[in-house]
């Protein structure tokens, strides 16, 4: 005889909680869309903030600049200005901080 137990995926123990007030409004909105979805309040609401959360962190992850932003980049790299006074006075203290 099979194990039931054996077969059962393992869940992660959810020792956290979260909790939000909302208007009656938002909460029917949440309920409403949950049900569009056959899917369970705290379901819906639980991928759709882990979702939010993703595309925050990657959004700020990335770095976007303007055309201008970019071509002034691009011109820094392949025209860089000549180290002047300051530059090389730096290095120097670099170097003798770092042995470098």
């Amino acid at each position: 005889m099979t194990n039931a137990v054996a077969t059962t995926p393992r869940r992660r123990a959810k020792g956290e909680r979260l909790e939000a007030r909302l208007t009656a409004e938002q909460k029917s909105l949440v309920e409403r869309a949950a049900a569009l979805q056959g899917r369970s309040v705290t379901d819906f609401v639980l991928t759709s903030v882990q979702d939010a959360a993703r595309r925050a962190i990657e959004e700020h992850r990335q770095l976007e600049l303007s055309v201008r932003d970019s071509e002034a980049f691009v011109e820094a790299l392949l025209n860089p200005a000549p180290a002047n006074d300051r530059l090389r006075e730096t290095v120097r203290r670099y170097r003798d901080a770092t042995g470098s």
